[in-house]
């Protein structure tokens, strides 16, 4: 049995079917003639990251920013009852 050789191409819109579309791998395979071991080394390979590590980074991100403008801003309340205090 040769081993067939398939382009980048082939192999990006096979992964494509699995994870964009829904297509279960067994189908794909079955489709393609290409094994469901060889598909899921594809879309090991190919698929797009899921950028969870981007998305916990930008969440921790933003909850410094909201606990640093919610100080900011408890201490111009303060400084305006202060300062309200003293126009009396």
């Amino acid at each position: 049995m040769s081993k067939a050789n398939f382009s980048d191409d082939f192999k990006r819109d096979a992964v494509r079917q699995i994870t964009e579309r829904g297509y279960p791998v067994s189908e794909v395979s079955e489709r393609l003639g290409v094994s469901t071991h060889s598909l899921y080394a594809w879309k090991k390979k190919f698929s797009q990251p899921s950028g969870g590590d981007d998305k916990d980074a930008e969440i921790r991100r933003l909850k410094r920013e909201l606990s640093r403008v919610t100080e900011e801003r408890d201490i111009l309340k303060k400084a305006t009852a202060y300062f309200a205090k003293d126009a009396k």
